[in-house]
């Protein structure tokens, strides 16, 4: 029942306002959770919205129009905009028109289907024939009367195509087991030192995507696929390796660098009962396969001509493959895409802090990787000290005159670079390495001679892309183990780098607005620890950097992150 004191504004354009200082804010915020993404959370009201992707994703946990209506109405603080529940059942609707079966799902096609085929089931007269009619479509599917055929190896391929026309597709055909691998997470690390146990949120995330193993919660449509998003530093990889000794089975592990590949060997040998020899690596330095195998992107996109074939993807019919973790999987290449639609009858698991793709392909990884089944808000988890209380602060400064006239004649890309490297911030980067005694810190950026300029003054080790792998972990190591303070990084750190002491990040340029990256730098410094982090940006004033800052700054005050904004000193 409508009440004044309800936490939720639902309005006719798809948004829900949360006034968080309404008695069931928490509550409701738990209850809209399954069905909408949240776009902003300043101090008092925080915006959700509904999306045909976020209601989809709805639809594949199991949530009926029914039930998203009833969470409005008893949360809402006015009546409900006419006809919006309308809209929202016909949206999610679609999810489940089109089913996806193999051969035994359907016994009386079997016999007229030809072998390693699959059955794409309509019984909707108006959207048979739509789907009929679709030249994109002609060239995978063959025609039964009843529905449609299609080989196994055009499963996703035939999913993607379907949702770019906005008809998402319910695939409940078979998984295959693979190879099976006998593992368990340790009761304790092999470190001593190391104490640790998977989180509730983190057993939650694992439980939603491939089902409790005592059978007591199936996972949805009976599958096992999908994404977790949680933030950085709340530990992703212990999903991961939870998930792999729930399904033991050969695992292929997908990451962004073999910084990050380094990193997963360690924890998988640190936290499970696996030896060495049931992991290999396949990077550009080592290409061995084992019942454990963890592979770069970069690896598997590398190609000798531009428009050759890419030799590397052997790698994914290598072995029987039981599960594929698909970590970072917002950076998911589109190369990588392709294969991954080949994929469809292995396990999936996508770990990610955002799900924000710039190029738009959020519904891709949806069809591909699977549908996100479990996320938690970045602040809920900093209030419980899972990860670290962070405050954000853009320090702005003015050009210098010199480059000012430069700057102003300057055609658009050449001006943003102007504004990042501007020589007067190398004054805050002292002042504030000064000021912080007691802070690992990492300062980041964008353009390498800026880096290199900075890297001097501070007496500090830099971190490129042209550094070698072997260089970058004993930087890496080094200020893990304190021997240095401050690090100064390209953009080869913003993703897979763990760096738990890191208490301070100072970001002196960035890809221009891309939120994702600010989410993930951000990242950098939320490993929980007994002290506060700071993250400070430095913007040059009055220039195009202000305004790729306002984008950048975006997702994480769509997150609850206050950015407080100072004036640097003329």
């Amino acid at each position: 029942m409508n009440a004044p004191d309800n936490p939720l504004i639902i309005q006719s354009d798809k948004t829900l306002l949360l006034d968080v200082h309404a008695p069931l804010a928490g509550e409701a915020r738990a209850a809209i959770a399954p069905f909408t993404e949240l776009e902003k959370s300043p101090e008092h009201i925080h915006t959700y919205k509904i999306t045909p992707l976020t209601l989809w994703n709805a639809s594949a946990a199991g949530f009926t129009p029914l039930q998203v209506e009833q969470v409005l109405q008893m949360y809402s603080r006015y009546e409900l905009p006419p006809n919006i529940i309308e809209a929202f059942a016909g949206t999610m609707a679609r999810f489940g028109k089109i089913k996806m079966l193999s051969a035994g799902a359907l016994p009386e096609q079997a016999d007229g289907m030809p072998n390693g085929s699959l059955f794409l089931q309509i019984n909707d007269k108006p959207v048979y024939e739509e789907i009929a009619n679709i030249k994109s479509l002609r060239k995978y599917l063959t025609d039964t009367g009843t529905g449609f055929t299609l080989k196994l190896e055009h499963r996703g391929t035939v999913k993607w195509e379907l949702i770019k026309l906005g008809w998402p597709v319910e695939d409940e055909a078979e998984l295959a087991d693979g190879e099976p691998l006998e593992m368990a997470l340790r009761e304790q690390a092999a470190s001593p030192a190391a104490c640790w146990a998977v989180r509730d949120y983190q057993q939650s995330a694992v439980d939603a995507v491939f089902g409790r193993p005592d059978g007591g919660v199936k996972c949805p449509l009976g599958l096992g696929f999908g994404v977790v998003a949680l933030p950085c530093g709340s530990g992703k990889t212990i999903v991961g390796m939870a998930a792999m000794a729930r399904l033991k089975t050969n695992t292929l592990i997908l990451t962004t660098n073999v910084t990050a590949v380094h990193q997963w060997i360690d924890e998988l040998l640190e936290k499970t009962t696996l030896e060495r020899a049931d992991i290999a690596e396949y990077t550009g330095a080592k290409k061995a396969v084992a019942p454990v195998t963890i592979a770069t992107y970069q690896i598997l996109t590398w190609r000798r001509e531009k428009d050759g074939l890419f030799p590397h993807f052997n790698l994914f019919r290598a072995r029987p493959w039981g599960l594929i973790i698909y970590d970072e999987v917002h950076l998911l290449p589109a190369p990588v895409f392709r294969v991954t639609a080949e994929l469809q009858a292995v396990r999936r698991l996508g770990l990610t802090a955002t799900l924000i793709r710039e190029d738009g392909e959020e519904d891709s990884v949806f069809c591909l990787v699977g549908p996100k089944r479990y996320d938690v808000p970045w602040k809920v988890l900093e209030s419980k000290g899972w990860i670290a209380e962070a405050f954000c602060t853009e320090i702005r400064l003015s050009m210098p005159d010199d480059l000012k006239i430069a700057y102003a004649s300057a055609p658009q890309r050449e001006k943003y670079r102007i504004a990042s490297e501007n020589p007067e911030k190398m004054s805050i980067v002292l002042d504030l390495v000064t000021n912080h005694p007691d802070d690992h810190i990492i300062v980041i950026g964008q353009y390498l001679e800026q880096l290199q300029i900075i890297a001097g003054e501070l007496d500090a080790p830099l971190v490129t892309g042209k550094t070698t792998n072997k260089r970058r972990e004993a930087v890496y190591n080094e200020f893990r183990q304190g021997k240095v303070r401050v690090i100064v990084v390209s953009k080869v750190a913003n993703f897979a780098i763990d760096l738990p002491d890191a208490s301070m990040a100072i970001q002196v340029s960035g890809a221009f607005g891309s939120r994702q990256e600010e989410a993930q730098r951000l990242g950098r410094i939320l490993r929980p620890k007994d002290r506060a982090s700071f993250f400070y940006s430095i913007v040059s004033r009055y220039t195009v950097e202000e305004e790729f800052a306002a984008n950048r700054q975006k997702f994480l005050t769509e997150q609850g992150y206050k950015y407080v904004i100072k004036n640097w000193q003329d």
